[in-house]
């Protein structure tokens, strides 16, 4: 949770052809653009070098750059998305981190979607939706276990990525949804759950002593002031729109 870089990419024009479940209205493009010029603000004023990559409008999801790749101290995972029409995110995202990891590839007919991928430490979750199989979750966990890390597959119904769910403000502790705050894979971690009709800012990033929030969530807010971090709330009003949340935006390493 102490990074130095970011990568994000600008949404394009077309952005509301992508993929998404959400019956929350037409998202505006101006206003997406507002607030993803907010996030990027954001992330540097914690402390990150942002890379801003141009708009892909072949791939209007592509500005979710997360779910391209997994990145750690030790290698880039360049990831193989569930969606087919999202397979080509991948390889525009590689030549951006190609200067500062070895990289490693998800390979058919495994797919994995960096949304699904929650690393604590050396411990990484991988959730199996119906985005990531798991046969891309088993290699990525043969990828890492070659540096150190431990691999723990958690199965989904109910989300569309396992950070819609769970994320980490801490080393000991985790923001979850009431979907899986009784997860055994958590059992060990102390645990802020989400009230159900705030589901959705469950997907909160902490960076560098920060934690940014999305707008609109005062009971987690109040639950998270006992935390010593500096937060910060975001309007993400047009990200929602499209299923996107706040990790989904950036890689951060």
């Amino acid at each position: 949770m102490n990074f130095e870089d970011a990568i994000v990419r600008r949404p394009a024009e077309n952005f509301a052809d992508g993929l998404t479940s959400a019956e929350l209205g037409p998202p505006e493009f101006a206003l997406m653009q507002a607030q993803h010029e907010a996030y990027v603000c954001a992330l540097r004023e914690a402390g990150l070098r942002v890379q801003i990559l141009d708009a892909a409008p072949q791939f209007p999801d592509a500005h979710f750059v997360e779910d391209a790749a997994i990145v750690v101290p030790e290698l880039a995972v360049i990831a193989r998305p569930g969606a087919g029409s999202r397979r080509g995110e991948a390889a525009l995202i590689e030549p951006a981190l190609a200067p500062h990891r070895p990289i490693a590839r998800i390979e058919a007919p495994g797919t994995l979607d960096g949304g699904d991928v929650l690393q604590v430490g050396k411990h990484v979750f991988v959730g199996v939706s119906a985005r990531t199989n798991e046969t891309g979750a088993r290699q990525l966990e043969a990828l890492l276990a070659d540096h150190g890390y431990r691999c723990t597959l958690i199965p989904l119904t109910h989300a569309l990525h396992l950070k819609s769910d769970l994320n980490a403000v801490g080393s000991e502790t985790l923001v979850v949804t009431r979907a899986l705050a009784d997860h055994e894979a958590i059992a060990r971690f102390e645990r802020i759950i989400v009230d159900p009709d705030e589901t959705y800012a469950a997907n909160l990033l902490r960076i560098n002593g920060r934690l940014l929030i999305a707008r609109g969530a005062p009971r987690l807010r109040d639950k998270l002031d006992a935390i010593a971090l500096e937060i910060v709330e975001l309007d993400m009003s047009e990200v929602r729109k499209m299923d996107g949340g706040l990790t989904c935006l950036s890689i951060r390493f």
